[in-house]
């Protein structure tokens, strides 16, 4: 009887000590689910990223694949199609646009619209018209810019959307080439519904700045403009001034921002896509539907405001570290054995240094990873001679210590930070004599193993 009493004692215990490890489980993990959705910049906006350039890493994120309105940040495009006809010579600087009865009511609607009035006689070249659109935002200029690649804007979308794909973007549609509301277009709107905009995510827009910036940075020399004056000397000369207003000389100057382009409509709200370079270290942001503390997104000072705290956190709490130098060797890892060579082994090192921004402190949370080249390895893991200095042999990346992947821009981004590793020397294939003796000594010492193993047996 005593004895089933205190059976049952022990395992009422058991079930009381599960309930309280549940107990406990459940009381820590959403606090650390709270910590790791914490915001650390405490972004207003209804999405936002900061990535470094070189790389793509992401820094911060925000509602990083939400899908939503670019406005005017949709230049971005136009501006890629454009630079890549130039430099195609499909278009040139000098090539004279006409102005057509669309671009010329879309142009004069200002200063509702961001826009250089054009005359309807008027003839402007593809220069100064893409000046007006990068510095001033100007529509009538852009719509005309489309025309003159595709023929129509029509045509354009076709090809903004092409190219999105070309460049690996995900979650976007365009509709138009400027951004607007297609019911801004004066019932020239071609492509979608009456009310429909272009969208995007904050991830998708950051990589086509990025590849904007990449493929051609001299859109930074034209997006770094502060003032410029269109159609200067003449009757319809107009002040330009960039929207852009963390350019360093504007009101909201922010060291080392040179571009890139701003946004705003009812739909989208405030938004824009910032670069600021320093030190030789870029970064790349993106607001969108940026608000103030009370949640208002009327005042354009705050999508700067929200920007300005991502370039403080970069620069404040990041640095570029070369992380492995120029010849570095894995520790364990130094040299690979090989088959059929005068020498037994070969010495393996990095072709060149790889580095990375990390953040202060943190240099030592990383660690080298190896990726040997499955198919110079036969299986015995050894490569086989001749081997000559310089070959490749794998790859050397980065890895976090706690396991951690690292957050990339694009699905392949840890390419960018990911070196050769080749051989160190010369290996030449020895001649017959030297493999048939070694062979030679394989096989005796095969047999002499297999005679040790059968006498050792016998006691």
């Amino acid at each position: 009887m005593l004895e089933g009493f205190i059976l049952k004692i022990k395992q009422y215990r058991k079930y009381v000590a599960s309930f309280l490890v549940l107990i406990m489980v459940l009381g820590i993990f959403p606090s650390l689910n709270r910590a790791h959705a914490e915001d650390i910049l405490n972004i207003n906006a209804d999405g936002a990223i900061l990535v470094e350039a070189e790389t793509g890493r992401v820094l911060y994120a925000k509602s990083p694949d939400q899908v939503l309105g670019i406005a005017s940040m949709t230049k971005m495009m136009t501006e890629y199609l454009l630079l890549e006809a130039i430099k195609e010579g499909r278009v040139k600087w000098d090539q004279e646009y006409a102005v057509d009865e669309y671009v010329y009511k879309v142009s004069q609607d200002y200063p509702r619209l961001s826009n250089v009035p054009l005359r309807r006689d008027g003839k402007y070249s593809i220069r100064e018209l893409y000046q007006a659109m990068t510095i001033y935002s100007a529509n009538g200029a852009t719509i005309a810019i489309a025309e003159t690649i595709a023929g129509s804007e029509a045509n354009f979308v076709k090809m903004m959307n092409k190219k999105a794909e070309e460049l690996g973007l995900q979650d976007y549609k365009f509709v138009n080439s400027t951004g607007l509301n297609n019911s801004d277009l004066k019932g020239f709107h071609h492509t979608g519904n009456l009310e429909d905009e272009n969208v995007m995510s904050p991830r998708a827009t950051a990589k086509l700045a990025s590849r904007l910036i990449s493929d051609f940075p001299e859109v930074l020399e034209t997006a770094s403009t502060p003032k410029m004056k269109f159609r200067e000397g003449t009757d319809d000369m107009i002040q330009m001034e960039n929207w852009n207003w963390m350019l360093p000389s504007l009101v909201y100057g922010y060291e080392g921002v040179d571009g890139l382009k701003t946004g705003t409509t009812d739909f989208a709200g405030l938004c824009f896509t910032g670069t600021a370079e320093r030190n030789g270290t870029r970064y790349i942001t993106v607001v969108m539907n940026a608000k103030d503390a009370k949640g208002n997104n009327t005042n354009k000072k705050v999508r700067f405001d929200e920007t300005r705290k991502m370039f403080d956190y970069a620069f404040g709490n990041y640095s570029k570290e070369e992380l492995y130098p120029e010849n570095y060797q894995v520790k364990g890892k130094k040299t690979l054995p090989i088959t059929k060579g005068k020498e037994d082994k070969v010495k393996i090192q990095t072709k060149e240094p790889i580095a990375m921004v990390v953040k202060n402190g943190e240099k030592e949370n990383y660690k080298p990873k190896l990726v040997l080249d499955k198919k110079k390895l036969n299986d015995k893991g050894e490569l086989t001679a001749p081997i000559k200095k310089g070959e490749k042999i794998g790859t050397l990346t980065i890895k976090a210590e706690d396991g951690q992947a690292l957050n990339f821009l694009t699905e392949d981004g840890q390419k960018n930070i990911q070196v050769d590793v080749v051989a160190a020397d010369d290996v030449e294939k020895a001649n017959w004599f030297v493999l048939m003796m070694r062979g030679i000594g394989s096989f005796f010492g095969n047999v002499w193993g297999s005679i040790s193993s059968t006498v050792k047996g016998w006691f």
